[in-house]
């Protein structure tokens, strides 16, 4: 396994900000262009693979909404949904309400080299070894390539056989063009957002917001085709991008039987 690299740790660390985890619950998330397309997407696959799905990993779960689609599609499912924001994990855990007794909600940086042992006592309670399902959104792009390869190998070594992964994920641009075509898009689906919402902000305002915001540095983007190819030398079978939105991107494969 490749070590893990703690250059990038100063960086990505601004989301415990809880500050800035609310910002993007309530003013991004929401917004992220063809976001219900990308969802209905990740459970056509898993049907297509996965003869049932009784246990899944939302991984940088953010508010569940990977998981909790999952679940609402497998409702006799069981799900671990791990992050290191603890406001997001409070989000997501408040969204299970009453029915928390078949998923763990778990605080941890998986940028750590241990992250999977923190896994193993949670795994039990559930009675788990291994999962039908791993999804993760827009969460691992924080993480050197470094990191991403032993992340994706780690993921590898969770999964059962015959197991998916699924990361909806922020990708590079191949070209200036492309990544400003990106930016519109989302300025513009941002805009269209808060103007439902009652918002007074002009385009150019939001736009502003946008270019600057205080996440920005802590992106450290790579292209999907070579984060595929990485899945494809770990051992992934099937792999592929499923979809892509410029700079956005749901790529995955499946574990061997």
């Amino acid at each position: 396994m490749t070590a893990r690299s703690t250059s990038a740790k100063c960086k990505y660390t601004v989301w415990q900000d809880p500050e800035l985890a609310k910002t993007f619950l309530e003013g991004i998330r929401g917004a992220i262009p063809l976001a219900a397309e990308q969802i209905d997407m990740i459970l056509r696959i898993v049907a297509m693979t996965q003869p049932r799905v009784e246990s899944f990993l939302d991984l940088g779960c953010g508010d569940g909404i990977l998981g909790r689609s999952l679940y609402q599609s497998y409702p006799d499912s069981r799900g671990i949904f791990l992050d290191f924001s603890a406001t997001m994990l409070t989000t997501a855990k408040a969204n299970f309400a009453g029915i928390s007794e078949n998923f763990r909600f778990v605080a941890e940086d998986f940028g750590a080299e241990y992250w999977r042992d923190r896994l193993i006592p949670e795994m039990s309670a559930l009675n788990l070894t291994h999962f039908d399902v791993i999804v993760s959104g827009f969460a691992i792009h924080h993480q050197s390539d470094d990191q991403k390869r032993a992340i994706y190998q780690d993921i590898f070594s969770l999964l059962k056989p015959g197991g998916l992964f699924l990361n909806l994920e922020h990708i590079s641009s191949r070209s200036q063009w492309e990544e400003q075509c990106f930016n519109e898009l989302f300025i513009d689906s941002l805009y269209r957002f808060h103007q439902a919402k009652g918002s007074q902000n002009t385009k150019e305002e939001i736009a502003q917001k946008f270019y600057h915001r205080d996440d920005k540095n802590a992106n450290i983007l790579a292209p999907m085709e070579t984060q595929c190819q990485w899945l494809t030398e770990i051992g992934f079978i099937d792999v592929d991008c499923f979809l892509k939105i410029f700079e956005i991107a749901l790529f995955g494969g499946l574990k061997p039987t």
